[in-house]
């Protein structure tokens, strides 16, 4: 016959690391999801402000464009407008567009990074959406 032994209770709540265990604030943390929601919500918003420029075919076309992904500015010189060639300037909108769409996302990355790597180390990762 064999004894089963008891398992020793490690005041875990659950299981889950950390919950329960003892010095555990959850007042603590839910301040520290709040604090870091609130950070990510003022970096978004200064990305609204944040201006990426974007010129293609020499200079002949610009376009202006947030972080946040609105476009602002488009400038067109008028040597690139020949109606007999409309396709080169759609070309060249198409190119500009998606630059500073590349810029944008690139530059909203390098803004957001900080937040996504300490949700990575913190268990947090799915609390703040």
């Amino acid at each position: 016959m064999v004894k089963k032994k008891k398992r020793k209770k490690t005041g875990r709540a659950g299981g889950a690391a950390g919950f329960g265990a003892p010095g555990f604030d959850p007042g603590q943390l839910l301040a520290q999801v709040q604090k870091i929601q609130e950070e990510m919500l003022a970096a978004q918003e200064a990305l609204k402000n944040e201006i990426v420029e974007v010129s293609v075919g020499g200079g002949v076309v610009t376009v202006r464009m947030t972080a946040a992904q609105e476009v602002v500015d488009i400038e067109i010189k008028p040597e690139v407008v020949d109606p007999d060639d409309v396709e080169i300037l759609q070309d060249l909108l198409v190119a500009a567009f998606n630059e500073a769409l590349s810029k944008a996302r690139a530059l909203t990355e390098e803004r957001m990074a900080p937040f996504a790597n300490l949700l990575e180390g913190s268990g947090l990762g799915g609390l703040l959406g």
